[in-house]
């Protein structure tokens, strides 16, 4: 059994209590149904930001909508998708993240060596420059909270207006849920190894 602070549900692994589907109104009933499901847009289930999310009935349906159009966008496609996640979860020292990220970045075709690189802080030369950027971009706005005009310049060059917006978005976006799991302390399921760097 794992050893988890004292303050952990033991059916969400987080300090919320898990929501019940009947205590939900109808109109959220099916975005319950939608993380229970582990879909898409639901990597984790009711084991991580899905299910935390559900305890705000008036913010879970902007939030899931909002959340399955970033993970879809076509200018990005999956595997840039998740690697931004993976830029924002590194950025932000959020295991749970990086781990359930770590598995989808993969399936999504993300080479392991550019997840590495991210993973240690590496360095970002010989990988292809579209990932480079990311990373590069991702590290100025988490490590100095602003971003060189040649890093910009160079992103939109490589990524275009569109992409740059929606890979903003998404590092926006993770970088949220990220404050959600470490403040609810969300723990990773029994049986799944961290698989960050970070304590």
């Amino acid at each position: 059994m794992p050893c988890w602070p004292n303050d952990i549900d033991p059916e969400s692994l987080n300090r919320l209590p898990v929501v019940k589907r009947q205590d939900l109104e109808p109109a959220v009933q099916s975005i319950y149904d939608e993380v229970t499901t582990r879909s898409a847009t639901s990597v984790a289930g009711l084991q991580g930001p899905g299910g935390i999310m559900l305890h705000s009935p008036s913010l879970v349906a902007v939030h899931r909508a909002y959340n399955r159009a970033l993970r879809t966008l076509p200018e990005l496609g999956p595997a840039l998708t998740e690697l931004a996640i993976l830029v924002a979860a590194r950025g932000m020292d959020q295991a749970f993240e990086w781990t359930t990220h770590e598995r989808e970045a993969l399936k999504a075709g993300l080479d392991a060596r550019t997840i590495e690189v991210v993973r240690r802080r590496g360095a970002v030369e010989g990988l292809p420059p579209r990932e480079a950027i990311v990373i590069r971009l991702g590290r100025e706005v988490f490590a100095q909270r602003r971003v060189q005009p040649e890093t910009y310049a160079e992103a939109e060059q490589l990524l275009g207006r569109r992409a740059l917006v929606s890979l903003t978005a998404v590092m926006a976006s993770y970088a949220g849920t990220a404050v959600l799991l470490t403040v609810f302390d969300q723990q990773l399921p029994p049986g799944v190894e961290s698989t960050s760097p970070m304590p």
